[in-house]
């Protein structure tokens, strides 16, 4: 029940008393409800006219990286007494500095500045707007409404590069890159040798072979470094990716995805995304700056998805990515995903499979029985026959725990000798 309300009964309660029992002191204490009735009647808000205008320190951050928020509010209706303002922020996120809402007094004419800072998780996140709420100041009368202040904030993934990979497919771009061509031409790497032809630079003279034959020069040869297309497929079905305890392992596959993305983009291939769990989410294959931010705002969207159609990898549509690209599969994995896996290589796209360890990261968090040990050994050893049979089929694998980061576990697997490379593609 309203104070209004509340208030009136009591006003028309006293009189009817007073009346009916011809008390006068009952009729006077209904004078100064009526004055506070009358008060709050002559003070109250007529109509909300407020002009919303948001600004962000910045649309697109890091993750980590606090956001300034600054929401303005010019009134341009008659005074406010009592003004309640509460921006309707993402719940995700949390405000670390300052306060979402405030209780004011608003002149005609009059401005007010909003300001705070937010903290979250990668993300993407929208502003619903201003909840305002308008009182006289006795609290009897209130108007409320809900105000458009629209504004959207990416918290990207971090971003990592790994400093050791070499993409090596059968197929390479005409486009410069670090990625070796196994073609003869401009480049680092020594290819062979072949008579001179009119053009090529004397710097090239390979004088011993031209010793042994005395009408014939010949030349060394380099072998081109091209760029390549790389396919990017990360795994967001909810029955792959396990969520314990607040902590997901989905969040491990996202920064997998971005560390892969970054340093293949920045030896310039060509690089797609397909996020595979509920719908078509497709980054069409690109390369640059421009190819950099839509991966990191597509992989800052994603999430969980759990769709009867996707279950399984049959829907995975390989004939998205260029005949004989370089497929990157980032999952954790499951038995019945061989199958799916084996047909795509089967199409004539090598294939190298990215998976967070799930049997150490669920393990972590039951209790230590004989049972519980025995259960994930066994899981371990379906997961190793899982993999064994991958690399029997020409499917590449490397699997990390994920108590370290995607990109220290590579690193650290890199480090164990100084020549250790992925030749992502061979055969």
């Amino acid at each position: 029940m309203s104070r209004t309300l509340l208030l009136s009964l009591l006003i028309y309660g006293l009189i009817i008393l007073g009346l009916a029992s011809l008390q006068r002191e009952l009729l006077a204490l209904v004078i100064p409800l009526i004055l506070y009735l009358g008060a709050g009647l002559l003070f109250g808000p007529r109509s909300i006219d407020l002009t919303i205008k948001r600004t962000l320190s910045a649309d697109r951050v890091p993750h980590g990286q606090p956001v300034q928020v600054k929401v303005t509010i010019t009134n341009n209706g008659p005074t406010l007494e009592n003004l309640l303002l509460a921006d309707l922020y993402p719940q995700e996120l949390s405000v670390i500095d300052g306060f979402a809402e405030t209780l004011t007094r608003l002149q005609s004419s009059e401005t007010i500045e909003l300001t705070y800072t937010l903290n979250g998780k990668r993300g993407y996140y929208q502003f619903g707007g201003l909840q305002v709420t308008a009182s006289d100041l006795l609290g009897l009368f209130r108007k409320q409404a809900r105000l458009a202040a629209p504004g959207y904030l990416f918290i990207l993934p971090e971003v990592f590069r790994l400093p050791n990979v070499v993409v090596q497919p059968r197929r390479t771009r005409a486009y410069p890159g670090i990625n070796r061509a196994r073609k003869g031409g401009p480049g680092v790497e020594f290819y062979g040798v072949r008579e001179y032809q009119p053009g090529d630079s004397l710097r090239w003279l390979n004088k011993r072979a031209s010793a042994r034959h005395e009408q014939t020069l010949y030349v060394n040869e380099f072998e081109q470094e091209r760029a390549v297309d790389i396919g990017l497929i990360m795994d967001a079905r909810q029955k792959t990716n396990l969520n314990i305890g607040g902590v997901s392992l989905f969040e491990h596959t996202v920064q997998a995805t971005t560390t892969l993305a970054e340093t293949f983009l920045s030896q310039g291939n060509r690089v797609g995304l397909f996020i595979y769990g509920g719908f078509i989410d497709w980054t069409f294959p690109g390369s640059g700056k421009i190819q950099r931010e839509r991966i990191l705002q597509a992989l800052a969207r994603a999430k969980l998805q759990n769709s009867m159609v996707f279950q399984k990898l049959e829907m995975l549509p390989t004939r998205l990515f260029p005949p004989r690209s370089q497929l990157v599969f980032i999952s954790p994995l499951r038995l019945e995903d061989l199958e799916e896996l084996i047909k795509v290589r089967a199409h004539g796209y090598p294939l190298l499979v990215a998976s967070p360890d799930y049997v150490s990261f669920e393990e972590k968090t039951l209790e230590q029985t004989s049972m519980m040990a025995l259960a994930a050994r066994i899981a371990r050893l379906e997961r190793r026959q899982l993999f064994r049979r991958m690399r029997e089929m020409g499917i590449q694998v490397f699997e990390w725990q994920v108590d370290t980061p995607f990109h220290e576990a590579a690193q650290i697997a890199f480090s164990r000798s100084p020549f250790l490379q992925w030749r992502v593609g061979d055969l």
